[in-house]
């Protein structure tokens, strides 16, 4: 049988050489952390220390009485140096709590081991998963715990864990599938408790072979899990694509996994989830990939949170001379930075710095008619449309052409031949279309 599949999608170059067969090794422990209070999709934290107070390693120091948030954690022991806003890798200024090492790195943590999982029930599963400051850990950051209490009348069957890491260059996923199988089925089945759900999935690229042996060898003898190769192509890993290709089901123009009785999670925050209940730890330190062509020593680290975007390409040799442009995330979907001087957040997979010939720069041009962006656009969307929508703010129009259905993938902006920026036009159609609903 095939490799399951989607209408669309592009083939970008996957670069992944550079550190699939690298393995996760500890970045240094930082002298200095920046522990933003917003690294979530929802309400920011609220500060719990105060500057000078002193702190642990694994020590809650932020927290939000939304049900939509997550509490931040600190991620080295020290002392509170200041509370002020400091760069973001969204691109904003943050309050953030900063931390100065005490080089002993005593851990404190509210969160017990819990020895006999299988008495938990699911609403204890769910408050120790809160309690970790768990989040998607594959770029939206979504609060875990909410996507595991779907509203009454949602019923769940299926749990499906991305292992596609379809974003070129970044091998963290990859590495962890390879490294850590036991863990991310373990987090598989506490979600799946969690949610009452019957069906577990771990869809994972072709192009990871390795990694999708490791993992079958991982669900032997588990009747309610298997793993399913998808066809090597961008965005696969989109959730809703991810749906389409390994249940069949279709989320609905403006609906939810949930609409279709689905829960996605990353194979990161699987294994965060069994790290919180097994070892008692919360979300500190994530798995980053430091690549590119524009960086000396590419590696596969585990980091703790709030390190310094330049600290860490610093442990990789630095960047070298040509370098022009540094990314937060993969090259499709992720964030150009104007400054190295940002922290690695909950959601930061990878750091990608890119030379001037993977960089190349283009002066925008006029739409052909081409239609290579409603061929390639996974959503079935006609993004030049709505793009010219925006640009004259057309937002009623927009609206009407599906704009916030888009997944921002990029694949537009990829693939059209006059290089209009489409995809950041509908990212501005689609932010005014949800803020319009929301007023």
């Amino acid at each position: 049988m095939g490799a399951a599949n989607f209408r669309g999608g592009v083939h970008p170059e996957y670069r992944k050489e550079l550190t699939a067969s690298l393995a996760i090794t500890a970045a240094s422990i930082p002298q200095k952390v920046v522990i933003p209070l917003h690294q979530h999709t929802g309400a920011p934290c609220e500060p719990l220390v105060k500057v000078g107070d002193p702190v642990k390693t694994g020590q809650k120091i932020g927290d939000s009485e939304a049900f939509v948030s997550a509490p931040v954690h600190a991620s080295i022991s020290g002392t509170v140096t200041a509370i002020e806003p400091c760069n973001h890798p969204l691109g904003r200024k943050v309050t953030a709590i900063i931390i100065e090492s005490d080089g002993r790195d005593e851990w404190c943590s509210e969160l017990e081991p819990v020895e006999k999982v299988d008495d938990l029930s699911p609403e204890e599963i769910r408050a120790l998963i809160r309690s970790a400051g768990i989040v998607g850990l594959g770029g939206a950051a979504f609060p875990a715990h909410v996507k595991l209490s779907p509203p009454e009348g949602k019923a769940i069957d299926t749990v499906i864990i991305n292992g596609a890491e379809c974003e070129p260059y970044l091998t963290a996923d990859h590495r962890l599938m390879l490294e850590k199988p036991d863990e991310i089925v373990f987090g598989l089945e506490l979600i799946m408790k969690a949610l009452g759900a019957g069906r577990g999935i771990i869809g994972i690229e072709d192009n990871k072979p390795d990694a999708l042996r490791v993992m079958r060898q991982a669900v032997e003898g588990k009747s309610d899990m298997s793993v399913v190769a998808l066809k090597t192509k961008y965005p696969q890993g989109a959730e809703k694509m991810l749906i389409q290709v390994t249940t069949r089901r279709v989320v609905p123009s403006g609906g939810l996994p949930l609409d279709v009785g689905v829960v996605n999670h990353n194979v990161g925050s699987a294994v965060a989830i069994t790290e919180a209940l097994k070892k008692g730890k919360p979300l500190i330190e994530r798995v980053v990939t430091v690549t590119g062509e524009g960086v000396r020593r590419p590696a596969n680290l585990l980091v703790r949170l709030g390190t310094l975007v330049s600290e860490l390409i610093d442990y990789c040799g630095g960047l070298k001379e040509e370098t022009c442009k540094v990314i937060t995330g993969g090259p499709m979907m992720g964030l150009a930075q104007p400054t190295t001087d940002l922290p690695v957040i909950k959601g930061t997979s990878g750091i990608v710095a890119l030379t001037s010939e993977d960089a190349a720069f283009y002066e925008n041009g006029s739409c052909i008619r081409c239609a290579a962006c409603v061929r390639t656009c996974p959503i079935n969307l006609v993004p030049t449309f709505i793009a010219q929508a925006a640009e004259h703010g057309l937002y009623d129009r927009a609206e009407k052409l599906h704009a916030a259905d888009c997944i921002e993938c990029g694949c537009c902006s990829y693939i059209c031949p006059a290089r209009i920026p489409l995809t950041q036009w509908i990212r501005i159609a689609k932010a005014e279309v949800l803020a319009r609903r929301k007023g």
